[in-house]
């Protein structure tokens, strides 16, 4: 993509657990069988899932780059903020390149992810990346999670699975909460920089099933010169009855969040001591936001079938002002804009499975439809103090899907597996532009992918992967009916409304060493084009055909009953693929991640852990001509069991308290008494400084 004003240059680019209980009934079922009996038993395992390890993947796995992240590894993590929880999945980064409040930003295999583009993100089945969003597409809110309840995270990488769809390619990431709750949990922590967070959950037994309450309360102000003051309070209430075989929830989530933001700060003026790295030129950006949802989930298991229904309505709203550029569009009023963003997203998931045979093979089916409608109202706005004193979009956006995919899962022998899978989606955008009535239209897109696993072995306690699948990521509606730009007033062309991606990879896992769980991955992903809709102007930016190719390496090591260590190491090279005089690479891409995570319990009364990341150097240029920094941070917890069901927790975030960048942009900013055409300048949101909490938690 070649060089823009602007500073949002976002390149878009089964299961766990055989289960205790009925996993001695099915033993000689696929490893297709046991992902699919995975989400019906987790009411069943619950104990267990607390008390377990890293689920052995060898049998379970499609390839080596998926995996099962168990609620105790969880809850040894020590997160900054709620969607850092997502780094648990080796090889993401999850960052902020704004106020606490706002959508996280993303890495993964050589993507910078903007606010989760090509990163599909379900809580509970319920799709969290909100599509044509008014600040960026696939807009990934996750501040609205509770870490507490979450039992289960599964990761998977690549467009090798029927049953992921849009936003998928780069990888997918689902979180399950709790139905039953071991124990209540109540936690106080305060701590640096105005922090305050108020934990309450339980799930007493009502009627014939539980009642699950949680209610969080939390304040931070991060080191800002003036604090982020980000306030939010998330409430969850679910209903649950059954077990394995056949049961269902009903749940309801609200989240209401505010916040004042400070955005990234240029290079020069940092330099110069005109202002501070925890300062910010435009003091009145921030925003607010909410997200109230109702969603249930009913599911039946026998010997020969699996079936699994969930739906879900989320009201979404946001009220986003940020200024990137300062005063280079308007001297006088400055660059505020506002970014509003409200809607309504229904969606149906639904799939039955049944074991068979196949020539004389074990074999399952597996069919499934998935549908989504999104009814959104969103604008950007030209704002000072966010008062709007002009408008450039005010669009409603009826933005609708269908899918229907079928598996099948047959092994052949007892050391090889084939999982081939189809996957058709069809989606339907309309669009009614209020202040631009040309950009109003309807548009359609349809999208056929096949997918193909192979699985060989084990032998010697190692499984050999090959995978090949297509794969696909929606474009904002407003690109796919545009034809005028909303600024300029000039011709713009219309985007493909969705874009193909495809994807190989081989791989291995293998736990030959006692204690010891590894994988390696090598892939390939291909984009026809990495086309965006550039929320920050409300025009479409066409990108270029893209290629990343790369390698992952995971490890979990369990030496002794005391200690764990997780040792991931990824690296990406991205590339565009067309020839362009700018320049072949991909600004923002990441290449190198790396992560070292230390976890000691079992020694009486103490416990601890200590994580490493570091995300490298990244091109901010298509000729590379400009790079960021890489960023390293420690993070780490101290923690004292003063009973069977109290314990105090100090954690440290940025022990070494470095002061990198969370995010770097390469653009054009004006400030005061500066050239018209602004200065070009490396843009970056910093880490937050050293700092500490300390946390009271009891169990009753």
């Amino acid at each position: 993509m070649r060089r823009s004003p602007r500073p949002k240059l976002r390149l878009v680019p089964r299961t766990l657990l055989a289960s205790a209980v009925l996993g001695s009934l099915f033993a000689g079922t696929t490893a297709q069988a046991q992902q699919e009996k995975k989400e019906p038993q987790e009411q069943a395992v619950q104990s267990v899932v607390v008390e377990a390890s890293r689920v052995s993947q060898i049998g379970i796995a499609d390839t080596a780059s998926a995996g099962v992240i168990t609620q105790k590894q969880l809850e040894a993590r020590t997160v900054y903020r709620a969607g850092e929880l997502l780094e648990a999945a080796p090889g993401l980064i999850v960052s902020q390149h704004s106020g606490e409040g706002k959508a996280n930003q993303f890495y993964l295999r050589g993507f910078n992810l903007d606010h989760g583009t090509d990163l599909r993100t379900t809580v509970d089945g319920m799709l969290v990346n909100q599509r044509s969003h008014a600040h960026g597409q696939g807009w990934t809110d996750l501040n609205f999670m509770i870490p507490e309840l979450a039992t289960r995270l599964e990761y998977r990488k690549g467009p090798y699975f029927a049953d992921e769809g849009d936003f998928s390619s780069a990888g997918a990431v689902s979180v399950r909460y709790a139905n039953v709750l071991p124990e209540g949990i109540a936690s106080v922590g305060i701590g640096s920089n105005g922090f305050r967070r108020t934990l309450l959950a339980n799930s007493p037994v009502v009627g014939n099933g539980h009642l699950l309450y949680a209610l969080e309360l939390f304040r931070n102000d991060g080191p800002f010169l003036v604090g982020d003051d980000y306030r939010k309070i998330n409430g969850v209430l679910r209903y649950s009855e059954g077990n394995a075989a056949s049961g269902f929830n009903l749940s309801a989530m609200g989240y209401h969040g505010s916040w004042h933001s400070t955005d990234q700060v240029p290079s020069r003026a940092v330099a110069d001591g005109s202002l501070g790295r925890y300062a910010a030129v435009d003091q009145t950006d921030g925003g607010s936001a909410y997200r109230y949802s109702l969603s249930g989930e009913w599911h039946r298991n026998s010997e020969t079938t699996s079936t699994l229904v969930n739906a879900y309505m989320i009201h979404n709203r946001l009220d986003l002002f940020s200024n990137f550029t300062y005063f280079l569009d308007d001297p006088v009023n400055g660059d505020q804009f506002g970014q509003p963003d409200r809607r309504v997203t229904t969606g149906i998931n639904a799939s039955q499975l049944w074991r068979t045979t196949l020539l004389g093979r074990e074999s399952e089916n597996k069919v499934g439809v998935q549908l989504q409608n999104d009814n959104i109202f969103n604008g950007l706005y030209s704002t000072v103090a966010q008062q709007r004193i002009s408008g450039t979009r005010d669009d409603h956006i009826v933005e609708s899907s269908a899918a229907l995919f079928v598996e099948n899962t047959t092994r052949w022998t007892d050391t090889f597996r084939t999982i081939a899978g189809l996957r058709a989606d069809y989606f339907r955008f309309d669009v009614n532009s209020k202040l631009t009535p040309a950009n109003s239209g309807s548009a359609n897109d349809s999208k056929l992918n096949p997918k193909l696993n192979l699985v060989f072995g084990p032998w010697n306690k190692t499984e050999y992967y090959f995978n090949v699948g297509g794969g696909f990521h929606s474009n904002d509606a407003r690109g796919a009916t545009i034809s005028v730009d909303p600024k300029t007033g000039d011709a713009a062309d219309k985007v493909s409304p969705l874009v193909r991606s495809k994807g190989i990879e081989v791989g291995l896992r293998t736990e030959i060493i006692p204690g010891l769980q590894s994988s390696l991955s090598l892939y390939r992903l291909d984009f026809d084009s990495e086309l965006t809709f550039a929320g920050d102007a409300g025009t479409t930016e066409a990108g270029r055909p893209s290629r990343r190719t790369g390698f992952e390496f995971s490890n979990y090591y369990k030496p002794t009953n005391w200690l764990t260590i997780d040792a991931d190491v990824a690296f990406a090279r991205a590339r565009f693929r067309d020839v362009d005089v700018v320049g072949q690479r991909i600004p923002g891409a990441v290449e190198g991640v790396a992560s070292l995570a230390l976890a000691v319990d079992n020694l009486g009364p103490y416990f601890g852990a200590l994580q490493l990341r570091y995300f490298g150097p990244r091109p901010l240029l298509e000729d590379n001509s400009v790079r960021s920094q890489g960023t390293a941070t420690l993070n780490g917890r101290f923690g004292y069991k003063l009973n069977a069901s109290t314990k105090i927790e100090l954690e440290g975030y940025n022990l070494t308290n470095r002061r990198d960048a969370a995010i770097d942009y390469y653009y054009a900013s004006r400030l005061p008494g500066e050239p018209a055409a602004g200065v070009n300048d490396i843009h970056f949101h910093p880490i937050e400084s050293r700092s500490f909490r300390v946390s009271l938690n009891t169990t009753f």
